[in-house]
């Protein structure tokens, strides 16, 4: 199933702000990374729509990721009774913090609350990494292998996760994407990786310099029109066309 991308900015639309006002939630989202995370304030907006499914009571307004856990595993059970089509690799990037997650899993809920679709969305993967923030910065600034996994991997995630095969699967598909990044490089900027040309490439350019030398735009067996249209004659003619002249007297 596709979703919308991650969205390039943090925060949320006018629109979607301005329907979180019109709920008289118990405080208004500042930063939506961190107010979402836990899960609270997804319960208290479903509790609109549906208040016979969401007591408030039961669900902890906590930063601890036990609590997390909890509050999201009692918003999946109602999820999966009411056929609520939000995808777990949202629920767990807005979880863990990664970015744009929480702003992705608002954005659907309002489509899913008030049957509108914002006009901003497009269709295709979720990516939750830093990916989109590296390739903005020059190739200098980008992270190592080493800084990617900190930034894409948090440690929520590991502790949330008992299997170990999970979390190294996490982190070779992080290194494998750095890899695949850096191979990227070298091919636009390979100057700066010392990579040198191959002896095609060379072979290649050595022939491109050696047919615009020899055909440039100064070359005596190139014919160039002049002002009125016509084909000026190269010098060589020119000059024999003066001789004859000369004997003809």
């Amino acid at each position: 199933m596709a979703y919308a991308q991650t969205p390039k900015k943090t925060g949320l639309p006018r629109e979607v702000l301005k329907w979180l006002q019109s709920l008289d939630l118990s405080f208004s989202p500042k930063n939506v990374r961190r107010d979402f995370s836990n899960g609270y304030l997804v319960a208290e907006i479903f509790s609109w729509y549906y208040p016979e499914d969401f007591t408030m009571h039961s669900y902890d307004n906590g930063t601890s990721l036990a609590a997390k856990l909890s509050n999201w595993a009692q918003i999946e059970r109602f999820f999966t009774r009411q056929h609520i089509p939000l995808p777990k690799e949202v629920i767990d990037g807005t979880i863990h913090c990664k970015p744009g997650a929480a702003e992705l899993l608002v954005q659907e809920i309002y489509s899913i609350l008030t049957h509108r679709r914002l006009k901003t969305w497009l269709g295709g993967d979720v990516d939750f990494s830093d990916r989109g923030y590296q390739v903005q910065l020059p190739m200098v600034a980008r992270s190592t292998a080493s800084k990617a996994i900190k930034n894409n991997l948090q440690q929520s995630e590991m502790v949330a996760e008992p299997n170990i095969n999970t979390i190294q699967g996490k982190i070779q598909a992080i290194v494998q994407r750095h890899l695949e990044d850096r191979r990227l490089e070298r091919l636009q900027d390979p100057k700066r990786f010392g990579v040198k040309p191959t002896l095609g490439e060379r072979a290649a350019c050595l022939s491109t310099s050696s047919s615009r030398s020899t055909q440039g735009p100064d070359s005596p067996f190139i014919s160039q029109p002049d002002s009125r249209g016509s084909l000026i004659r190269s010098r060589t003619s020119v000059h024999f066309k003066e001789m004859d002249r000369t004997l003809s007297y």
